[in-house]
């Protein structure tokens, strides 16, 4: 019966339609926690649906799992006002309801604990059973696109800021459009371009790199490894993820290099990021084939991510010494690669 309840969300709607099943869900004296994995598109979508709650809940507190340090990323939430609080400072029981964007349960360890009331996602389905509103496109380019569905459905015209962080959403989630994306992808940007603020925009993206950023970056060219068009790193210790995300999408620059899997610790746990251009391989399939069973792992053809805990990495190489570790990483990741 569960299976059937979310097919039914899958399956096309109108705009108005889409909006009012969504609304539906809340009620005014709702508190309502919005959980993601910051990043443009997951930040872009909580902007989006705080504006969609605006006067219809008590209030709406978005909880990030992760620490923001890419610059874009810091710069979109500094330009446009996108507040957001760590998750482990939130208390799930001053809420009444729990949305997660762009994400869902299985993909982070941080998430698993949670109630959720809505689900809505771009990334392949996985088990959602026992969600009220489940919402996940598959085929879209962005969540941001589907956020964006929901604001025209429910007849609200974007304000230039949130315009700017959604159009940043679909850029980034699409490389451009250069990944796979849908004609609604392009009606969502088409849409909302001409609301968006240019300059805004423009410094948003052109917010790449740090200086201090430089050094790693001369890191993991100094560890590359090229194998079969597919570019690795192991990077040791990281202050944060987004380090290997730079590194994963800077790689995928060279030119015979159509995938790229970085790697490294951070807190307890080895981090794996790939990225993939490739259209006959899947990078959210090679995460979850390469580390599914014995870490998290999940995403899609372009991009996904897998966290292994430190103890079961023990398990798999030994004394988790550098080179193993790089060497487990490639091993993995090119069994569950199509070869070119």
């Amino acid at each position: 019966m569960a299976n059937k309840r979310i097919a039914a969300h899958l399956k096309p709607r109108s705009l108005p339609e889409q909006a009012r099943k969504l609304l539906n869900q809340f009620h005014a004296e709702d508190k309502v926690l919005v959980v993601i994995s910051a990043d443009p598109d997951a930040l872009a979508s909580a902007l989006a649906m705080k504006r969609l709650l605006w006067r219809k809940v008590a209030g709406v507190t978005i909880a990030r799992s992760n620490e923001i340090a890419r610059p874009d990323n810091l710069a979109m939430c500094r330009l446009l006002n996108i507040p957001t609080e760590p998750l482990a400072a939130i208390k799930p029981g001053d809420f009444s309801k729990t949305v997660m964007l762009d994400s869902q349960p299985q993909h982070n360890e941080a998430f698993k604990d949670l109630r959720y009331d809505v689900v809505i996602d771009h990334h392949p389905l996985g088990d959602l059973n026992g969600i009220p509103f489940v919402d996940v496109r598959a085929r879209y380019g962005a969540t941001s696109t589907l956020m964006t569905e929901y604001l025209q459905g429910a007849k609200i015209k974007p304000s230039p800021r949130l315009a700017t962080a959604l159009v940043y959403g679909i850029k980034n989630d699409t490389a451009g459009f250069q990944r796979p994306s849908l004609e609604e992808d392009v009606k969502a940007f088409k849409f909302l371009f001409p609301k968006a603020t240019l300059s805004v925009l423009r410094k948003i993206e052109f917010s790449e790199m740090r200086v201090k950023d430089l050094d790693l970056l001369r890191a993991a060219l100094d560890r590359r490894v090229l194998r079969k068009h597919c570019m690795f790193a192991f990077m040791g210790e990281v202050k944060s993820p987004d380090n290997l995300v730079q590194i994963a999408d800077f790689f995928l620059k060279v030119d015979i290099v159509d995938s790229s899997a970085v790697s490294g610790l951070y807190q307890d746990k080895l981090i794996v990021i790939i990225r993939n251009t490739a259209p006959r391989n899947n990078a959210g399939k090679i995460a979850e084939g390469a580390f599914g069973a014995v870490g998290s792992a999940g995403g899609h053809q372009a991009m996904a991510r897998a966290e292994i805990p430190i103890e079961r990495l023990k398990k798999e190489v030994g004394n988790p010494e550098a080179k193993s570790i790089a060497n487990y990483v490639m091993r993995r990741v090119q069994h569950h690669r199509r070869k070119d």
